[in-house]
């Protein structure tokens, strides 16, 4: 026989309910402890933390062969590594430097850095609608544009 694609049972609904509820509020629970930096503006170690967040809670409500307790463990792990390795980046710049990117000028004094540009993978057309969305047209009355760590783009007048 098939596995079932639209229905199988009313307790593997009941599971998902009951285990998709806990393993939410504790999972709410456990960023709201660690605080605000593990929901803060990500870049990239922060988004992997993220999808590994999401692939476990969806592992934990869809895979009945993972009970609850191991779902909220792995949890737990996943926030605890998160919080160890943002506590060690801010008392270790030697750490920190491991874990994040450092800022890229795109930008000077009106000028595209062109060999920024490539390592970076940024297009003047990107550069061009981050000066349009900070209310600027001309690159020339620019003093910087910069590559934040979270991939945002700043513009300095």
């Amino acid at each position: 026989m098939t596995d079932p694609i639209f229905f199988d049972s009313w307790s593997g609904l009941f599971r998902v309910i009951v285990v998709g509820a806990s393993a939410y509020v504790i999972l709410i629970f456990m960023l709201r402890v660690s605080g605000k930096r593990t929901l803060s503006k990500m870049n990239a170690f922060d988004l992997v933390v993220t999808v590994a967040l999401g692939s476990t809670l969806a592992t934990v409500l869809l895979n009945d062969s993972v009970p609850l307790l191991e779902g909220v463990v792995a949890l737990a792990l996943l926030v605890y590594l998160q919080f160890a390795i943002t506590w060690l980046s801010v008392r270790s710049g030697r750490f920190q430097t491991l874990v994040k990117s450092e800022p890229t000028l795109l930008v000077h004094d009106g000028r595209y850095l062109d060999d920024a540009l490539r390592q970076q993978r940024v297009t003047r057309a990107e550069i061009d609608a981050a000066l349009r969305a900070s209310g600027k047209r001309d690159v020339g009355d620019i003093r910087s544009v910069v590559l934040e760590t979270d991939g945002s783009i700043t513009v300095v007048p």
